[in-house]
């Protein structure tokens, strides 16, 4: 098959959508697939390996109400459909369709089969309802153009489900678990432990939550330290607050690489991802399972539904400090349920293999294809109506 996924987001920048597109493309390159990403040229095109990569047309960062960085694309009619003329794609999948204008622009002069994913959560925040106001005319409007609706979780598919009455097909994101691998020994017993935290430092990932447990924590295990890796509009408040609350054991990196942050999650004894809300999945834990890192997580829907059965014991509510606390203080020390956690994480992980999940796709690109061509008049119909 001919293959190309549509990325609206700056693919030179780290985030889970483009690691997702980038890592699908791979799989359907082992097995035998010809895959492009399609996607806006971002500003800093220098740091990008261009292999396999089209862009169309120029973009502007834009900071959505979504917490998301969409890039807002100019109009780029011929580019795009000399692009398809000469690629002649089977199979287009548009990764989060609703992001102004290229997917639309696309869609609009496709002749492959369209598949969407949708990957993003709506908060319940007044600015957000507002932002789905606004977009909601402009996604309708690319509903026609497509085949299949895909999203990677429940919650990720409720905004789509309340568009359309066509059926949602959840194909969660994945990871490569040959590359995220726990170590073969760790200490249990060693006298001083490490709580990491990695992502965006904003409001609702929830860190200054995070630092208000951990000020529990601390005043009864003096020997546990914190470190906090990542950049955001939050960073300066949140080193203000760690020193309000007098914590001394707490590290703010700034941004890491992929090679550093794998290294923390091999040395660290818990993961916590404290996000209040704004999530649709969890890759991010899934990171921390692989590696065989036991985590706690807020209990927002998208990472309560990774964190379930056993793993529910590691949903807590951020803004509850002292059970926040406890349950560090729990899932750090306890041996016997961080063994059974672990083990919980190993069989959990499987499903979210990128083998696994890029099949799923495969199977539905395949499916799209065989009823697009039962669909289309073959050439001994067309003679029979026309009288030839």
């Amino acid at each position: 098959m001919k293959i190309g996924l549509v990325c609206p987001y700056n693919i030179v920048r780290s985030g889970g959508v483009q690691e997702q597109v980038k890592a699908i493309r791979t799989e359907l390159q082992k097995h035998g697939h010809r895959v492009k990403i399609i996607t806006p040229e971002p500003r800093d095109i220098s740091e990008c390996d261009p292999t396999d990569i089209l862009f169309i047309g120029n973009a502007t960062d834009f900071r959505s109400p979504l917490h998301t960085t969409v890039q807002v694309s100019a109009s780029m009619n011929e580019s795009i459909q000399r692009m398809l003329e000469e690629e002649k794609f089977d199979v287009l999948h548009f990764h989060e369709p609703w992001v102004p204008v290229l997917s639309r622009q696309i869609l609009s002069r496709s002749n492959a089969v369209n598949i969407a994913t949708f990957h993003a959560a709506l908060p319940s925040t007044r600015m957000s309802r507002t932002f789905i106001k606004v977009v909601t005319p402009y996604t309708r409007s690319t509903l026609k153009y497509i085949d299949y609706f895909t999203a990677v979780s429940e919650v990720a598919s409720e905004y789509i489900c309340s568009l359309t009455d066509e059926p949602v097909t959840i194909i969660p994101n994945g990871i490569d678990l040959g590359r995220f691998k726990a170590p073969q020994k760790y200490d249990e017993d060693k006298e001083k432990k490490t709580i990491f935290y990695v992502g965006r430092l904003e409001n609702r990932k929830g860190v200054k939550h995070l630092l208000r447990a951990f000020r529990l924590l601390t005043d009864q295990e003096p020997n546990v330290s914190l470190i906090i890796a990542g950049d955001g509009p939050y960073r300066y408040k949140l080193e203000m607050l760690a020193e309000t609350l007098d914590l001394h054991n707490v590290t703010f990196t700034g941004y890491i690489s992929d090679e550093e942050k794998i290294k923390y999650l091999q040395t660290s004894d818990l993961f916590c991802s404290p996000a209040v809300y704004g999530e649709s999945f969890g890759i991010v834990l899934l990171e921390a399972m692989a590696m065989g890192l036991v985590t706690v997580a807020g209990n927002n829907p998208g990472y309560s539904a990774i964190m379930n059965g056993l793993g529910s014991v590691s949903i807590i509510d951020p803004k509850d400090s002292a059970e926040f606390a406890r349950r560090l203080d729990l899932l750090l020390h306890e041996k016997q349920l961080r063994k059974i956690w672990r083990s919980w994480a190993s069989e959990q992980l499987e499903q979210y293999n990128f083998p696994r999940v890029v099949a799923q796709y495969e199977e539905l690109y395949e499916d799209a294809l065989r009823k697009r061509s039962r669909k289309q008049p073959s050439l001994g119909s067309v003679l029979s109506e026309t009288g030839q």
